[in-house]
């Protein structure tokens, strides 16, 4: 794993704390994992420059936006060439529905979870946004009815 960072067991609790509440004042991060509210101020600064941590996130309710349905849409995209996926790329993370997208393997080229208002907005969406363009073969939907956060993300046990 080239790609990988040296962490040691503070840094692991600094990520731990931070994925758990992002907006952890230093000097309480700094309580918990036992060290300076400095030393922690630089561990997280040499965090965030070496790309462990790639930035804040606010999270908001779609429902409470108005998007109370939410979907994932498998998309297949033929034929499959760079020219075609750069501007479907470009067009899906425009979409202001677009939650997240995700690129495959397998049968289904795309993984698209969007938020819209309800069925009809959803239709609505698949058939302006998705089925008219010329590169999607197939959109395959699925709807979410609950979705739970999983635990801190953090480094393969015994690495």
């Amino acid at each position: 794993m080239a790609d990988s960072v040296a962490l040691d067991p503070v840094d692991l609790q600094i990520l731990r704390l931070l994925q758990n509440d992002a907006r952890t004042t230093y000097r309480d991060l700094a309580a918990e994992v036992g060290v300076a509210a400095s030393t922690c101020l630089d561990r997280v600064a040499r965090l965030r420059r070496s790309g462990v941590i790639l930035g804040d996130q606010l999270r908001l309710d779609p429902a409470k936006l108005g998007r109370g349905l939410q979907a994932l849409l498998l998309v297949q995209v033929r034929p499959h060439r760079r020219e075609l996926i750069g501007p479907f790329v470009d067009r899906v993370r425009s979409l202001p529905e677009s939650r997240a997208l995700f690129h495959l393997t397998g049968p289904d080229d795309y993984l698209v979870q969007v938020a819209v208002a309800d069925a009809a907005d959803l239709q609505r969406l698949v058939l302006d946004e998705f089925t008219s363009r010329r590169e999607v073969a197939r959109v395959d939907t699925r709807l979410i009815f609950q979705q739970w956060d999983c635990g801190p993300l953090l480094p393969p046990a015994g690495s």
